[in-house]
């Protein structure tokens, strides 16, 4: 399974968006500040997720919550 997650940092409110095949190892990794874009922001909240069978919709997924509107319907339908 691929999955599109989006994150809460509880340090500052702000929110990341990101895609993985390991859940929660990938959680870990952002919350151990292994993931260099998202060190100064730890400790994360998983606040949303949705699994996909194929690789490519769950990419394709991820890039539209990251865009103009993409990013507006995340704000306001799952966060």
């Amino acid at each position: 399974m691929y999955y599109v997650y989006i994150l809460q940092s509880q340090k500052d409110l702000s929110f990341y968006t990101g895609y993985t095949t390991d859940l929660w190892q990938r959680l870990k990794e952002h919350n151990t500040n292994k993931v260099t874009y998202t060190s100064k922001k730890t400790p994360f909240q998983l606040v949303w997720y949705c699994a996909f069978v194929g690789k490519k919709k769950a990419i394709k997924f991820e890039k539209y919550l990251k865009q103009g509107s993409g990013l507006a319907f995340a704000r306001k339908r799952f966060v």
